[in-house]
């Protein structure tokens, strides 16, 4: 199968202009089915009711989309199929709420229906010698829900700020995309501007300030969807599509949920409790604002695109030196000494001011 320009630029023209044109309606719908964001605590940064039902914006103008340039495609339609899923999933969580582990349940109910529909991860590249690796029924089984179920929490879990999630989705997507397009897997490619397109349509509604949120019904799908597409690309690449190009892409995410874990089970807390502590949190506590702390993660989203672009085309020194700058831009945040001195409850951040009275001399 060859490519032209109209196949690679009009998924993402179709599931942009679905997304703009569904986001005003599903702002009218959310209040009436309840699909509010009240910011009943202190872990929330916006301080007065949003509207949280934009995955269905996001969802329609990737199905549109999908249906209209892939349909053609088999692997397709359990990428569809899953997709559908897990939107329902988040639809019924943004409106009645769901505990963490009937979240977590759900997912992977929906991973392993992706799975049964024969959209699997079946080998790896064998880096102890030539050829790929393939899986046994039960790892390849257990790799493709564990794939699925981490990508998904991991965008779930960065939809945090204004334009967050939407915007790495939309970066991740278009990096994958175009990887997969310089490797010949036009499917995945198509798949992900279409992803792309749908972020872009709803981005103008969510960029800070936000007249509308994504919810879990965006968020996972994201996660769900730009995981179960990259899959498609094992046939021909193994490693390259499935394995190392999401997982630089989406480095981001990914660090965020590990540290997110480890935090949590050193508190003893459960790994689906809610906390402040994310990177884009601590960003804002280094004194940044909304746009500015969502720019920020997307120049990192984008240095790490780039990284991923580089190792596909074997180019080491250039992908790792690009990746120590992500890394050195991450670690000075993290390392911020001011960071415990700042306030990101509302609208405005504040800076306390010092006690005079300690630096005076007696």
């Amino acid at each position: 199968m060859t490519a032209t320009s109209f196949d690679l630029w009009a998924p993402l023209i179709v599931a942009a202009i679905v997304a703009t044109a569904f986001t005003p309606l599903s702002i009218w719908l959310a209040p009436k089915l309840g699909a509010m964001d009240i910011p009943l605590d202190k872990r929330r940064v916006h301080n007065k009711p949003m509207p949280r039902f934009g995955g269905m914006a996001i969802y329609l103008g990737m199905m549109a989309s999908l249906a209209l340039f892939a349909m053609n495609d088999r692997g397709i339609i359990p990428a569809m199929v899953g997709c559908t899923l897990i939107f329902i999933l988040g639809a019924i969580d943004d409106v009645k709420g769901m505990k963490p582990l009937v979240k977590f349940s759900g997912q992977t109910v929906c991973a392993i229906v992706v799975y049964s529909m024969g959209l699997r991860i079946q080998f790896i590249t064998n880096y102890f010698g030539e050829g790929n690796m393939a899986f046994g029924q039960v790892a390849c089984f257990t790799v493709t829900v564990i794939w699925l179920v981490a990508i998904t929490n991991a965008i779930n879990l960065m939809d945090g700020l204004d334009g967050l999630a939407a915007g790495i989705s939309g970066i991740s997507a278009l990096c994958i995309g175009y990887v997969s397009y310089i490797n010949g897997q036009y499917i995945p490619t198509i798949g992900m501007m279409a992803v792309a397109g749908a972020c872009i349509g709803f981005l103008p509604f969510n960029f800070h300030p936000a007249k509308t949120f994504m919810g879990d019904s965006g968020a996972q799908m994201l996660g769900f969807i730009i995981a179960a597409l990259s899959v498609l690309g094992t046939v021909k690449s193994a490693t390259l599509v499935i394995v190392v190009i999401p997982a630089l892409v989406l480095g981001l995410p990914i660090f965020d949920t590990l540290m997110a874990i480890i935090r949590r089970t050193i508190r003893r807390q459960s790994i689906g409790t809610a906390d402040k502590e994310h990177l884009h949190h601590r960003i804002m506590k280094a004194g940044f604002g909304q746009r500015r702390s969502v720019l920020l993660m997307y120049s990192v989203s984008g240095i790490m695109g780039i990284v991923a672009v580089l190792y596909s085309r074997d180019l080491l020194v250039e992908c790792i030196g690009l990746a120590m700058v992500a890394i050195l831009i991450i670690g000075v945040i993290l390392t911020d000494t001011g960071s415990n001195k700042v306030s990101i409850k509302g609208k405005r951040i504040t800076r306390e001011e010092p006690d005079e009275s300690v630096n005076k001399k007696e």
